[in-house]
């Protein structure tokens, strides 16, 4: 499952007024990530991947993923040439992996050391 664009981070606050429908009793939103016409959230309890689809953008797939069902992930940090940083996450169930690309001023070490909490529950 791979999406188009470039992650940078947004405010977890931000995220969490703007999808508290999607959010458990009392689920906190860690860290968000933008992309162009999709969001990345991390919270205390799972990864939402909300993938806006079609022309306008009005549906919308909303993809969690517990952090127990997380099997590994990796992290790429962007170099020289390339100004991208890549995240890729396995999925219990799944041979492909979940890849998501962060723009060069995302902070990919904050992205590890979050997933690094949360799936070693």
């Amino acid at each position: 499952m791979g999406l188009f664009g470039n992650a940078h981070s947004t405010d977890p606050a931000t995220a969490q007024r703007d999808y508290a429908r999607l959010l458990g009793q009392g689920e906190q939103v860690h860290a968000a990530y933008l992309l162009i016409r999709d969001t990345i959230l991390f919270t205390d309890r799972r990864l939402v991947l909300i993938d806006k689809q079609g022309l306008t953008g009005k549906k919308v797939e909303y993809h969690s993923v517990p952090y127990r069902s997380i099997t590994h992930f990796s992290v790429e940090t962007a170099g020289h040439f390339d100004l991208d940083a890549e995240l890729k996450i396995w999925i219990s169930g799944t041979a492909a992996p979940i890849e998501k690309t962060f723009t060069k001023g995302a902070n990919i070490y904050e992205v590890q050391a979050i997933l690094t909490e949360f799936v070693a529950r």
